[in-house]
């Protein structure tokens, strides 16, 4: 076939396609509408898995960022053999300087207790802490500081207090320098310190919570053990042999019955991906299933449009329109409703995040949250949505261009 032949025939198929669309205006709207809820659809539940992963992974390192914590686990025997389990200094001393990969340890010791300020009494944790500890948690001092060397070597009876406990037992006031009473002992504010993620009483940080340097504890329980020891890995890459020695050390040096629950946060972080995926995957079904249900309905559509112009496929084959025009016009109007839902439907998916992080920006919320879009997700919805209608707009072509001339004329 020539060149310009082959032209003119796509030009008179693409003009064909069109004036067929026009002519059915609400139906063929309707149909669009189908294919561009499918695709985006597809593309909002990609943006919605990385957004979710995203955010996630924000949580887990504003808690700490190659975190290994130990504690002693639960044990049915005798509590004289439990205290001689316990982790100690010198255990945080050992993971400290025997493991290379490990940046710092600290370790934490929480009570409840009652302070007395302003002459009243609120239940609050009294959070023993060593050096080293807001580094690895991470915590926000918003005002004042936090402890420094001399604290813990002269056993200063100096405090943090959590945000929300300086709102409530010193309303109106600037709570550094002011004096507060834990037990029979007299502490001075030297700062107010919030988490940086919230662990809603997860962690030993409570929303009324108390630091203390770590030789005080003593004082309180008369025990120096540490009920958490905290190891932050180098680089995560290093979390689980970190992990492996934080656990071998501690066995080594306590009673081989001895038992510690030694975990990381990868742990949690690899659970909350999995769970991702399995979500992901269900809503892609749910998505794919859209668009299954609107390639239906586009052959559906067709299927209706060829009995309705089955008089005008015989003038076209009278006239010396051939099988495979017939086919490519209808194909064409299939795939030309594929590809308008499809656009629709992935441009709109792709404004909607952009939207609502205009919104979040009105928010307090961390600078620089964002809400990822995939643009692999938005080909591979672009090449489905153009395939389903390829594949469920074929059989309505076939048929079309398989009725006989004189039977298609004669058709009322």
């Amino acid at each position: 076939m020539p060149l310009k032949f082959r032209i003119v025939s796509w030009s008179e198929t693409w003009s064909f396609a069109m004036d067929a669309l026009r002519a059915n205006k609400l139906r063929s709207i309707l149909t669009v509408l189908g294919v561009a809820i499918g695709s985006g659809c597809f593309v909002l539940v990609v943006t919605v898995a990385l957004t979710g992963r995203k955010y996630i992974i924000h949580q887990i390192e504003a808690v700490g960022s190659n975190i290994v914590y130990a504690q002693v686990a639960q044990s049915d025997i005798s509590q004289s053999k439990v205290l001689a389990d316990e982790i100690t200094m010198g255990d945080l001393e050992a993971v400290r300087d025997s493991i290379p990969q490990v940046l710092r340890a600290a370790g934490t010791n929480d009570q409840p207790m009652s302070v007395v300020a302003a002459g009243k009494t609120w239940p609050v944790a009294m959070v023993g802490v060593t050096q080293g500890f807001q580094q690895i948690r991470r915590l926000i001092i918003l005002r004042g500081r936090y402890f420094d060397d001399a604290d813990f070597t002269t056993v200063g009876k100096v405090c943090l207090v959590s945000e929300h406990l300086a709102q409530t037992a010193l309303p109106g006031q600037a709570p550094v320098g002011k004096t507060i009473h834990l037990g029979e002992l007299a502490f001075r504010v030297i700062g107010v310190f919030r988490e940086r993620i919230d662990t809603f009483g997860q962690s030993e940080i409570r929303a009324d919570s108390i630091l203390v340097p770590f030789p005080l504890i003593q004082y309180f329980t008369g025990s120096s053990s540490i009920v958490t020891l905290y190891a932050q890995a180098d680089h995560p890459e290093d979390v689980p042999l970190v992990t492996q020695d934080v656990s071998r050390i501690l066995k080594s040096r306590h009673r081989p019955e001895a038992e510690y629950n030694v975990q990381n946060l990868s742990s949690i972080l690899e659970t909350s991906r999995r769970i991702s995926v399995a979500m992901t995957i269900v809503l892609l079904l749910i998505a794919i299933l859209a668009l299954v249900i609107s390639g239906i309905g586009i052959m559906n559509i067709m299927l209706v449009s060829v009995t309705e112009r089955t008089r005008e496929i015989g003038i076209r084959k009278a006239i010396g329109a051939r099988r495979t025009e017939i086919l490519s016009q209808f194909l064409m109007e299939a795939v030309l409703i594929s590809i308008i839902g499809a656009v629709i439907g992935i441009v709109v998916a792709i404004v909607i995040p952009f939207f609502i992080e205009s919104l979040i920006r009105l928010l307090p919320v961390p600078a620089g949250t964002t809400i990822p879009t995939s643009w692999v997700s938005v080909v591979i919805s672009f090449i489905f949505s153009c395939g389903i209608g390829v594949l469920f707009g074929y059989l309505p072509a076939k048929t079309a261009s398989g009725l006989p001339p004189v039977e298609s004329l004669r058709y009322e």
